[in-house]
């Protein structure tokens, strides 16, 4: 006989994957019809070969143990416990006989008969501490530090405290009539992975060197098993961090909009890949959102996406607007090598009307909550997916009142295969709605959606809520046409900041709204709307109607002109322009002073 197995208090296990000290108890009917010595000769090679059939359905490494315990109770044994080391739950590799002192370990899945019920066991999921001499158990010293079996047919009275760890766990042992107990450890390619521990009660025959050896080929197909849910959830997780560093950490201040964003990626390793989101900044107040799905699943889509959100960040800081980002992307995506698709929606919010402009890649429509318990999907028009090769795209214009949400989302949010989209889609304004107050913004949608419970891909959620700017925070004039735009501008810049305290900014300002008026007179048709937002900085913007971007001139010495841009360049924080619908808008951004005043409001000021 070799040397007993130490087991702790019979592990007694759960549904899989449940890591709660709570309900982790599966217990298996009475051994009923079957007979004494539980195998025939010809059954015993049926039964193993079954194996692979039950055990290792998913790569799931803790379903995977679960299974291993079930399909031997109580065919084999009263009583299974499977112990995984921390190491490979983590997805490191086992430990090598070799090593010193005994590997840390997790009750990771545990099974037993009615009968067996009144036992101790060891809550799943948590970790057991080792005993150390003279009560260090008989499971510790041969299995998990030689890597050998252990076999004790009958159980002595002095036997149990070397099977169980503890007093109270050994006295249970003894009152519930367990007599045979066997241990073997699970070790796949050299390296020791676990244990697994059998017991047998009242009726049931002790175990046999024959019980041993079938254990034993039983534990090393199980191994294998493991340990290919090890690897498989190793590189899960490799893609999920790579996928999470791929997202913004953070979101921007984001003047007249409140951005909440979500991630959940799928349980399946395949389930994860290219869904993305982003939310920037943009002169004027102006904050750009975006929300996309690389077609495909793994490390290629990762990585596809990480170079598109690239660009399309790129594209963004040029304030473009939203169908010209779309066609950019979308001669982008095709110049990729992997000639991978994608879905995408972009929007630009403009808290000067509380708008959004949106443009979508064949991505599902937004959906929006008015704040008044009505949901609707935003006729976006569909454009084709980036990388199809099919432009323009069409935008849309959407007036929001203050405190409406809009949601973008990916499709995992809502991919069934038992269900149409338009289905789905009308379930999910449905979650949406049913959601108590501030749920939404907390990613309740998630657990809410139509496909939260069998989601079997990933899913991003992005949800604005459009909130009144504090008072006198963005102001719009209409300039006139003609040559008092300039000192009309002049005037409204000056009086503005002195009514918020700004007097130190006014000579830059003053000079920068006289240099981008004069632009616009002399290259874009006159001006057409100024703009001055108090924010984290100050920004100027002039719009007009002309085609061409202004760019940075080098002027001789006698030349006369040439210099402003450079003067501003040179005095501002930054500058740029973008395109508009009716022409384009020249901005310029300086820092805030390091003492803020106080709010104050707009003065009065008339052409």
């Amino acid at each position: 006989m070799n040397a007993g197995s130490g087991r702790r208090r019979l592990p007694i296990r759960g549904s899989a994957g449940r890591r709660s000290a709570g309900a982790n108890v599966r217990f298996r009917r009475s051994r009923g019809v079957l007979p004494p010595d539980r195998f025939t000769t010809r059954s015993r090679l049926a039964w193993l070969n079954s194996a692979s059939a039950r055990i290792g359905t998913t790569l799931d490494l803790e379903r995977t143990a679960q299974e291993l315990a079930e399909f031997t109770v109580p065919r084999f044994a009263d009583g299974a416990a499977v112990d995984i080391l921390e190491s490979v739950l983590r997805g490191d590799e086992g430990s090598r006989k070799t090593e010193p002192g005994i590997p840390q370990m997790r009750a990771t899945a545990l099974c037993a008969i009615e009968e067996l019920s009144n036992l101790e066991p060891t809550p799943v999921g948590e970790i057991f501490v080792h005993a150390k001499e003279p009560h260090e158990t008989l499971l510790h010293r041969y299995v998990l530090r030689q890597g050998k079996p252990v076999l004790l047919s009958r159980v002595r009275d002095d036997d149990f405290i070397r099977v169980a760890p503890t007093v109270s766990a050994a006295a249970q042992l003894r009152a519930a009539g367990v007599h045979s107990y066997l241990a073997v450890p699970l070790i796949a390619r050299g390296l020791l992975l676990g244990s697994v521990d059998f017991v047998r009660g009242r009726g049931a025959p002790p175990f046999s060197t024959t019980d041993l050896a079938l254990a034993e080929q039983l534990a090393s197909k199980a191994a294998v098993f493991i340990d290919n849910a090890r690897l498989y959830g190793r590189e899960r997780e490799h893609v999920v961090s790579l996928q999470r560093s791929l997202l913004p950490r953070v979101t921007p201040a984001t003047p007249g909009l409140l951005v909440h964003s979500e991630y959940a990626p799928a349980a399946a390793h395949h389930g994860v890949g290219g869904d993305w989101y982003d939310v920037m900044a943009l002169p004027g107040g102006r904050t750009a959102l975006m929300v996309g799905d690389v077609m495909g699943h793994g490390l290629p889509a990762a990585a596809t996406m990480g170079r598109l959100r690239t660009v399309a960040r790129t594209l963004m800081t040029l304030d473009m607007a939203p169908e010209r980002i779309l066609a950019r992307l979308d001669l982008a995506t095709r110049d990729l090598e992997d000639e991978q698709v994608s879905t995408c929606l972009c929007a630009v919010y403009d808290p000067a009307d509380s708008s959004y402009t949106l443009a979508s890649a064949g991505h599902l429509p937004p959906l929006l909550l008015d704040g008044q318990g009505a949901a609707d999907l935003v006729p976006v028009p569909a454009g084709a997916p980036l990388g199809a090769g099919v432009i323009p795209y069409d935008p849309v214009r959407l007036h929001v009142p203050d405190g409406a949400r809009l949601v973008m989302y990916t499709d995992g949010l809502i991919k069934s295969r038992d269900a149409d989209v338009d289905a789905q889609l009308d379930r999910l304004r449905a979650a949406a709605l049913s959601l108590p107050p501030g749920s939404l913004e907390k990613g309740g949608l998630v657990e809410r959606a139509p496909a939260a419970a069998a989601r079997f891909d990933e899913a991003v959620l992005l949800v604005t809520t459009s909130a009144a700017l504090p008072a006198g925070d963005l102001w719009v004039w209409e300039l006139p046409q003609d040559g008092r735009a300039a000192a009309a501008a002049r005037g409204l810049v000056t009086g503005q900041l002195a009514a918020w305290g700004l007097e130190e900014l006014a000579d830059v300002s003053e000079l920068v709204v006289s240099e981008l008026v004069g632009n616009a007179l002399r290259y874009g048709n006159g001006p057409g709307e100024l703009r001055l937002l108090r924010g984290e900085r100050l920004v100027l913007e002039v719009s007009d109607t002309g085609p061409d971007l202004p760019q940075i001139q080098h002027a001789g010495l006698s030349d006369e002109g040439g210099r402003g841009l450079q003067l501003i360049n040179m005095l501002c924080r930054r500058w740029g322009s973008s395109r508009t619908v009716t022409g384009k808008v020249v901005w310029a951004e300086q820092n805030m002073p390091s003492s803020i005043p106080g709010r104050g409001s707009k003065v009065d000021l008339g052409l």
